[in-house]
């Protein structure tokens, strides 16, 4: 058996243990790191964008080089109207990750292809029998089973492609949801790469998890096809089913990802309830973590403990609001809370997208006459009356 020492491990090459990764890197560059990732490659197969107003300097200049394309501003849609909004809009990749870990690390501090058994404060098992030994364990490797925690589930279709002429697209479309409302809240999600270059998305938040990929290509090419556009290529793919939290047990989601380790990104529950939206928490934690002072990892583990139960206490309006659009809200009918939203004040939308809203706006969102019946919107956010399902990928399939 071999044995591997460092300072920090990090397990999980994705978005949360890459940005931990680069934010050590940044400021401790005399830590030793090990960044463990059981697939070839890091960061995944994944589109990531986040909003200008998202993060702060010192988080704009650590996602810096992820970036593969920037906007102005974007555009939503809906059957009622359509809205422009002056916030900028940043895309990120999986190879840019990828490209900015092999960069800024040594390539002895990468481990890929390497699966983790079992892992504590300070130390790790993988599967080919190597023991890592290290000041901190730092658990980023996501989990899939969210049975402890109940609401829907946010799945989508993504492709990237090659059109045979300009799209003539000057910024994202974020939200199209004027197309027809399927198996709950339905939108299309655009990225004007290049001229002749888009990312389309076919977004659904719906109450199973189960992902027919098959109809969802289908419904790509329809809704191209309606902007007058031909295809010419698929030039890559994604495909993803994410939860949309309503509420449960979350200290026991918290000791069904472990116990005695630092946890990061959704194994630490550290994403937006309603949007599942993860890059201002990633952020966010993994400058936290580069800025303490004892990087031990008991002291690694009680902090990541601590931050995650803040965040979920934090994001109670968020929870509701789920609770809202899947519980009071007919599943074709669930557009119309997202139709009022966007009417609002765009910065209150910003800080709504970066977990952050004030109490004035959480009150401004609830006021008035609700988009669901009323006697539904105040049983959800009394508490009672019918619940959302536990998060578990049961029946799911691609």
């Amino acid at each position: 058996m071999s044995v591997r020492h460092c300072d920090i491990a990090i397990l999980g090459g994705g978005l949360a243990g890459g940005l931990i990764a680069l934010a050590l890197a940044r400021s401790r560059s005399s830590l030793s790191l090990l960044l463990v990732e059981q697939d070839d490659r890091l960061g995944g197969n994944h589109v990531w964008s986040f909003f200008g107003s998202d993060v702060g300097r010192r988080g704009r200049e650590l996602l810096a080089p992820l970036v593969t394309k920037g906007w102005s501003g974007y555009s939503v849609r809906f059957p009622a109207y359509t809205r422009h909004l002056h916030t900028s809009y940043y895309t990120m990749t999986s190879d840019r990750l990828d490209a900015a870990l092999r960069k800024a690390l040594p390539a002895d501090a990468i481990l890929t292809g390497a699966r983790v058994l079992a892992c504590n404060a300070h130390n790790a098992t993988l599967g080919d029998g190597t023991r890592i030994e290290a000041g901190a364990v730092i658990d980023a490797r996501g989990v899939r089973n969210m049975g402890h925690l109940t609401g829907g589930w946010q799945k989508f279709l993504g492709r990237r492609l090659k059109l045979k002429a300009p799209h003539g697209l000057d910024n994202p479309i974020v939200m199209d949801a004027s197309v027809e409302q399927i198996d709950g809240y339905r939108f299309v999600y655009a990225l004007p790469f290049g001229d002749d270059d888009v990312f389309v998305e076919d977004t659904y938040y719906s109450d199973g998890p189960a992902l027919d990929t098959a109809a969802l290509a289908q419904r790509i090419d329809q809704w191209v096809a309606e902007q007058g556009w031909q295809i010419e290529a698929v030039t890559a793919e994604e495909q993803g089913v994410l939860p949309v939290v309503t509420g449960g047990d979350f200290e026991g989601f918290l000791r069904s990802t472990g116990k005695d380790v630092a946890r990061a990104g959704t194994r630490a529950g550290l994403f937006h309830p309603l949007t599942s939206y993860s890059v201002p928490d990633s952020v966010r934690f993994a400058l936290a973590v580069a800025d303490q002072t004892d990087l031990d990892g008991d002291k690694l583990s009680s902090m990541s403990e601590e931050w995650s139960l803040r965040h979920w206490k934090a994001g109670k309006f968020y929870r509701d609001l789920s609770a809202l659009l899947f519980v009071a809200a007919d599943p074709e009918k669930r557009f119309k809370v997202l139709e009022r939203f966007y009417r609002l004040n765009p910065q209150l939308i910003e800080r709504f997208y970066a977990g952050r809203s004030r109490t004035l706006d959480k009150l401004r969102v609830l006021v008035g006459r609700p988009p669901v019946p009323m006697t539904k919107a105040m049983a959800v956010l009394a508490g009672v009356g019918p619940k959302t399902a536990p998060l578990t990928l049961s029946g799911m399939r691609k």
